[in-house]
């Protein structure tokens, strides 16, 4: 009993500290954000007054408008596509395993070790040659691309979990391929689905570099390189820059809370077969 005891008050101490590690910079940010506009801000400070207008004029003066309206056009794209096809490519490797399977998983484990810097110069000829330069499509199909190998195993790593006596069931009663994937595996893997949903969503939405690159249109842009708009050569306005910051992690945050008991049970589905 006083060992449990112990443990548990070890275990909330750690997490406690966790924490407050992770909340800190949080709340620092918050206050720089109400720190008076073109303010140096030094540290942890906290405003002699609250300037909550800076969050009205850091929208306008970065364009939030049009690069939430883009950001969220990919990844209304992005995520789906990119689930979907892992999930087909997870069970296809993992239940299926056709033959070739074994080097199709390495390309996929390859594909894990290639930084998007590596291959964002080619992209851009490649799509440019296509007449998709500049275009959203050309985004939307690289980062499905570019999330598809960590969604790929994910999912295939989440179907080995599942018991085989479920998929060799169905297939006595009479089940497709297809009708096996869709009515007995799915259902099983929504934690994992919704939590590879929840982490390309943040990828996507944070993605700066390819986005970058790929579009160069300013009103195209993403979230990301809107904060950049605060960043000078010379001064940089550090309230209105946090102000976009905590508007920008907004989304990602929100999707977080609203998924966070499946995003947990997603991330621990797999542990214990």
């Amino acid at each position: 009993m006083i060992r449990s005891s112990s443990r548990a008050v070890r275990s909330h101490t750690l997490l406690g500290t966790l924490s407050v590690i992770f909340l800190v910079p949080l709340v620092s940010l918050f206050f720089a954000a109400l720190q008076p506009s073109g303010t140096f801000v030094q540290g942890f400070t906290v405003p002699d007054s609250w300037n909550w207008g800076n969050f009205v004029d850091a929208w306008r003066s970065a364009g939030l408008t049009s690069v939430f309206r883009s950001s969220f056009i990919i990844a209304a794209v992005v995520v789906p596509s990119a689930v979907l096809l892992a999930s087909l490519a997870g069970y296809g490797l993992a239940i299926l395993r056709p033959p070739g399977a074994r080097p199709v998983r390495a390309a996929f484990l390859l594909g894990l070790a290639i930084p998007v810097e590596v291959v964002v110069i080619p992209l851009y000829y490649w799509f440019r040659d296509l007449g998709l330069s500049d275009t959203y499509t050309a985004v939307i199909l690289a980062e499905t691309a570019l999330f598809l190998p960590f969604g790929t195993l994910w999912m295939m790593t989440n179907f080995e979990a599942l018991p085989t006596e479920l998929v060799e069931a169905a297939r006595i009663d009479g089940a497709s391929p297809l009708g096996v994937f869709r009515r007995v595996l799915l259902p099983l893997s929504w934690p994992s689905i919704a939590t590879l949903a929840a982490l390309i969503f943040m990828w996507s939405w944070n993605q700066f570099l390819l986005v970058l690159v790929l579009l160069q249109d300013p009103d195209k842009r993403t979230v990301p390189s809107g904060l950049s708009r605060f960043v000078g050569e010379y001064t940089t306005n550090v309230p209105l820059l946090a102000a976009a910051t905590l508007m920008a992690v907004g989304p990602i945050l929100a999707v977080y809370f609203a998924f966070q008991r499946t995003f947990v049970n997603g991330l621990l589905q797999g542990s214990v077969k």
